[in-house]
């Protein structure tokens, strides 16, 4: 009997996780409107200010969606995406890179990093959830 008690105990755990979504960007005003959008729609966050970080954290935490600009130091999000999609731990986390940079060849760039989706800013915060739970749905 405690068995059962202990599955039915997991799994409405299991069920009650929220999704955890990473948000890398450089602009920390930019990370708290996303971060802050995406708790009220209910998601775990996590942030990191640079690529580098964010492969750390991504390794650590494993999020269920990370939300990459592309254009910070240290190291830039096409480079993160690149690493990030490279590593057995990470390949399968999709990648929503938001960007200023809208031009052809960045969005090539993108793509060829290995982005599977990607936003040009401004991209409001209410879409950005939409374009998550998109994102969730397909995963």
């Amino acid at each position: 009997m405690a068995n059962a008690t202990t599955s039915v105990t997991l799994l409405f755990v299991a069920a009650a996780r929220r999704p955890l979504i990473l948000v890398v960007d450089d602009y920390e005003d930019t990370r708290l409107i996303y971060a802050e959008t995406l708790r009220f729609a209910g998601f775990e966050v996590a942030e990191a200010a640079n690529g580098r970080d964010a492969i750390e954290l991504a390794r650590r935490i494993n999020p269920d969606v990370v939300v990459m600009d592309l254009a910070m130091p240290v190291m830039d999000g096409w480079e993160a995406t690149r690493r990030l999609k490279s590593d057995p731990r990470t390949r399968t986390i999709p990648i929503v890179a938001v960007t200023g940079h809208d031009e052809a060849e960045h969005r090539h760039l993108a793509w060829r990093a290995g982005c599977d989706e990607l936003y040009s800013k401004p991209l409001l915060p209410n879409q950005l959830v939409r374009r998550i739970r998109t994102c969730l749905g397909a995963a």
